[in-house]
């Protein structure tokens, strides 16, 4: 089976590719219980990063994309590339305390405490069209804590895009996610 896949502004062939196989799996990993998916395994393989790219690049070209933010810290690895290829700028969300000008922060539970996330006041205006990227949905808790961050500068249109989606685990906070109807590529 073939796919159309963009890579540097040319349409070239490759093959579907089976993404889970290049993801490898810790188990117990942050802790007991938790089968971690790790991505450094499609990433230091060029056809699967380009591929995953591609993919990505090809479901929001044409959209009028005109900024990608990139959730720390995983979501900045191909968020800038994603960018660069919809000629768009980047930026960078951030954990509390990392970005050295004029912030907007959003403070949000995590299941043992909270956290605050944050961008630079100048990176946004409203009639930004945005595509926030991550390498995972898990409880949907930062995806959620950023669109509530990207509100408060009155954008009006976001398009969501995730390599994982841990499906099995479900919250208010991803029901939410789904009206945005979230670009994924592979779900477990």
């Amino acid at each position: 089976m073939e796919d159309k896949n963009v890579s540097r502004g040319t349409k070239t062939k490759i093959i579907m590719m089976d993404l889970k196989s290049k993801i490898r799996e810790i188990p117990d990993f942050p802790s007991k219980g938790i089968d971690f998916k790790d991505i450094t395994t499609l990433l230091k393989d060029p056809e699967a990063l380009r591929y995953v790219a591609g993919k990505i690049v090809d479901e929001f070209r044409g959209k009028k994309i005109t900024k990608v933010l990139g959730i720390e810290s995983r979501g900045f690895i191909l968020g800038g590339a994603i960018a660069c290829e919809l000629n768009a700028g980047f930026v960078p969300v951030r954990k509390k305390g990392k970005l050295p000008a004029e912030k907007i922060a959003e403070t949000y539970q995590l299941e043992y405490g909270v956290d605050t996330i944050e961008i630079h006041r100048d990176a946004l205006s409203a009639d930004d069209v945005l595509l926030i990227h991550d390498d995972l949905l898990a409880t949907g808790g930062t995806t959620h804590a950023v669109l509530n961050l990207v509100k408060k500068v009155g954008i009006q249109v976001v398009y969501l895009s995730f390599i994982c989606d841990l499906a099995f685990i479900q919250t208010e906070h991803k029901n939410y996610i789904r009206q945005y109807n979230p670009h994924i590529l592979v779900t477990y």
